[in-house]
């Protein structure tokens, strides 16, 4: 993925450039599926500080201006990603949470159908995989 320079991104998301901002969009880019412990945790390397209010505050506004996609597995923390835009989906291990990107099977969004659709217009369909990953099911096997 190409990737423009942070500051371009931000601009053109009408959002202000900050260190902390720049830093985070370093942090999610460096590190895709990142919850916002280890989000805080690259930001303060990088720059030497940053309050997790900060962190969580510049998140929501990177999601919302769409330069971040936010990802909540049930029953995990929230993950980021930069992957934004493909609707793409993710396949989670029931063990230890890794999660991993599945593009669509058809390509292109919503990639799925549903058997109504009650009205709506679709524009994106969140499907998450469930499973263990191979990490976890070499440590089962006797």
């Amino acid at each position: 993925m190409t990737i423009a320079p942070f500051d371009v991104e931000l601009r053109s998301a009408g959002l202000r450039v900050t260190a902390t901002r720049l830093a985070v969009l370093e942090a999610v880019s460096r590190h895709p599926h990142a919850d916002v412990e280890h989000v805080v945790a690259a930001v303060r390397a990088a720059i030497g500080t940053a309050s997790v209010q900060a962190v969580y505050d510049i998140l929501a506004a990177l999601a919302a201006a769409g330069l971040v996609r936010r990802i909540e597995p049930a029953g995990h923390p929230a993950r980021y990603e930069r992957r934004v835009g493909d609707n793409h989906h993710h396949i989670v291990c029931r063990r230890c949470g890794a999660l991993e990107d599945v593009d669509c099977t058809i390509g292109h969004a919503p990639c799925i159908t549903p058997t109504t659709d009650h009205g709506f217009t679709i524009d994106e369909a969140e499907v998450t995989f469930w499973g263990l990953c191979p990490h976890c099911r070499a440590r089962s096997m006797p």
